[in-house]
């Protein structure tokens, strides 16, 4: 059975494949990297990747730690007794320069504690400036194809899932295309530690395939000024729904995590436009539109 220490080794070597593979399809921009510890235990390797030719900011950020679980985890598991944790992972945003390429997001993580209980979870989905049905189908058909190698009844489980996590209730619009979300996946009478560690490796190499595609597709199509603005537009509703809605920002923030790193998602230039109404019949109109849930792309 794969042990921690192995996920933990596996998601270092996932982080650097990464790396490589954004920084030549980039062709520019090289990757920072800070290495930080935590006091309480473990640490991680930041990177970070700025004013490239195709990738404004983005970053492949990887940790392990360990320690005591905080008192809010506790809670929020209805556990009375202290127990110890290990947690690792690779975490990715990409903001690009065109608003013809879109942004992405990746995590996949593994959790475990010092009484037996472990899983695995984590995601991927789109968030495009300008919804073109062509792009959104060959992304959600990646990962259908990823998920099928390991259970078909994945993909339109974790799709779904995604729709409902990536939403932003405030705005009634999901956040872009969706893609798959899982968490909390343990072992069970269909699928031992080894499978769940096999079906989140697909995942995680499905990235730079996948976004590597639309970085080379989509990095050369003429944008105007008025399409860069509503990217600035789509970036602030990014922001919007990682402050106010996602999990890990606010439980890393509340609980005293590295803010460097957990802010690391967030755009450099983003904007906000007091009651925005997009032109009638206008592709932001069109884009707007197709920000909702349960569109089956394949």
């Amino acid at each position: 059975m794969v042990t921690k220490e192995e996920i933990k080794l596996y998601f270092e070597g996932l982080q650097d494949q990464i790396c490589a593979a954004l920084e030549q399809a980039d062709g520019a921009a090289k990757f920072h990297e800070d290495l930080w510890i935590r006091e309480a235990g473990g640490g991680g390797r930041s990177r970070v990747i700025q004013k490239g030719n195709v990738i404004e900011k983005g970053g492949v950020m990887f940790s392990a730690v360990w320690g005591d679980l905080h008192e809010k985890m506790l809670a929020s598991m209805g556990l009375k007794e202290k127990v110890d944790f290990f947690a690792t992972g690779v975490s990715i945003v990409i903001h690009p320069q065109s608003p013809k390429v879109p942004i992405i997001h990746m995590n996949v993580r593994y959790f475990e504690m010092s009484n037996g209980v472990f899983w695995f979870g984590g995601g991927i989905d789109l968030t495009p400036h300008y919804i073109v049905d062509e792009d959104a189908q060959w992304f959600h058909q990646q990962l259908k194809d990823a998920c099928d190698k390991h259970n078909v009844e994945y993909y339109p489980k974790f799709r779904t899932w995604a729709d409902d996590y990536f939403f932003n209730t405030h705005r009634n619009e999901t956040r872009g295309i969706g893609g798959i979300f899982f968490d909390y996946q343990k072992v069970d009478e269909t699928r031992d530690k080894n499978q769940l560690f096999e079906f989140v490796k697909s995942i995680g190499e499905a990235f730079a395939p996948i976004y590597t595609y639309y970085m080379n597709k989509n990095k050369d199509i003429p944008y105007t000024e008025r399409e860069k603005e509503f990217q600035a537009l789509r970036r602030g509703r990014y922001v919007e729904f990682n402050l106010v809605h996602d999990r890990g920002t606010k439980f890393g923030l509340e609980t005293n995590g590295r803010t460097e790193s957990i802010l690391m998602s967030m755009p450099p230039m983003a904007q906000w436009v007091y009651n925005y109404q997009a032109e009638e019949g206008s592709e932001e109109e069109r884009t707007l539109s197709l920000l909702k849930k349960g569109i089956e792309w394949v």
